[in-house]
Order: structure tokens, then sequence, then C-alpha cells
């Protein structure tokens, strides 16, 4: 009876949901690696950044916290163009990272920023909040307070993708929220770190683990 016991205990050890705060987070399951960033208030601009991977079938902390700097006006969660704030919500770290400087060793595709490579934020645009090249020196169609990525440094050193308002596109509704090079001071509404934590940040993602990022408050 006592072995039965036993087995029976571990059977419900077993069977228990996950204990971390992180495990009860809504629509992460498909997503083996999560990135949270945590703010104590909407107003804050800045936020504690870590880094978790799922392990049998339970979010496991792998790195952090970190200090990120969010957006100037804090965070949203009725984010408009231009209104200085970092969304909240959790969405997916996009399959290219980008960068003025090389390739930093990251597990996926890396586009190396060169002139004419551009991010559409103007909201009258076909194309907004996408990245978008068009010839060196040439006019783009698109306005606004479209980025020059390939002129914004230290910031695009480098920089991944978090895909708010990307599919569908909703226009006005903010464009190019990056997790990118921190410059020692709020954003526009991305999300920064230092450029040695935010390295080892894209050297661990791995597309294939359908990274998610958190934004929310504690």
């Amino acid at each position: 009876m006592r072995v039965l016991a036993i087995a029976v205990s571990w059977a419900a050890a077993l069977a228990a949901p996950c204990p971390g705060a992180v495990d009860q987070l809504v629509g992460t399951q498909s997503a083996t690696q999560l990135v949270t960033v945590t703010a104590s208030a909407y107003g804050a601009t800045t936020a504690s950044l870590e880094l978790w991977q799922r392990r049998g079938g339970c979010w496991q902390h792998v790195a952090g916290p970190w200090r990120a700097w969010l957006g100037h006006t804090g965070l949203s969660t009725h984010k408009r163009e231009g209104d200085g704030a970092t969304p909240t919500g959790t969405y997916r770290i996009g399959d290219t990272d980008y960068g003025i400087a090389a390739d930093p060793g990251v597990q996926g595709v890396y586009h190396r920023l060169a002139c004419g490579d551009w991010w559409d934020e103007d909201v009258r645009s076909p194309t907004y909040n996408t990245f978008q090249h068009v010839a060196c020196g040439t006019r783009t169609p698109f306005g606004g307070d479209s980025e020059a990525l390939w002129r914004i440094a230290p910031q695009y050193r480098y920089f991944a993708v978090i895909e708010y308002n990307a599919a569908p596109v909703a226009r006005g509704r903010g464009s190019a929220i990056f997790l990118h090079v921190s410059a020692g001071r709020p954003t526009a509404g991305c999300v920064s770190l230092p450029e040695a934590q935010l390295v080892r940040l894209l050297r661990w993602l791995r597309p294939s683990a359908r990274p998610l990022v958190h934004l929310g408050i504690s």
C-alpha cells in the first residue's frame, strides 16, 4: 500500500499544473522560447526583462532580470502611431534580425542594413509598418516618420522585430516596435537593452522555437 501511495503521489505531482506566474500567461502555448518585459506601472519607462525556455511543459528561467528601457510615455493598452508608448500584450518575435553591424551570430536570418533600408511608418502608405528597401539616394514613396534604418545608431546596430500590429496591419495602431540596442534613455515605443545583453538574447533566439515576447505590468 505504501508503494501504491508513493506512486499516486508522484503521478499527482507530475499531473499538477506548472507553478510559476509566467506559466499562467495566456497565449504562450505554441512557443518554447519566451521573453518577458515587466514594468511596475503603465507610466514606467523602465522594465525587467527575462528569458524563459519551455522544458517539460513548464517555463524555466534562462537569463535576467535585465533592466530594459520602454517608450517615453510608458506602456499602453491602446497604442497609437506617434504616442511614444510601448504596447502591452504577447507578440511573436520576427524570424529576421537586422543591424548596421555584422551578424553577431544569430540562429535565424540576419539582414545587415544598407543604404535604402527603411521601416515604413506612414499611416497613409499601403506598406505601413513593414520593412522596405528603395534604391539608395532616391525619394521614398512613403513619408510620415519613416525611419532610415541604416542611419540610426547605436539603436539599430542590432534589432529584432516585435510583431505588433502585423497580421493584419491596422493603420494608425503603431509601427516599428523593436527590441534594439539601448541609447541610455526611454525609446519612442520600442524595448531596448544594453548591447551585450541584446546580443545574448539574439543569439539565444531560435525561429523554430516560435519565440514570443510578453509586455505587461507586475
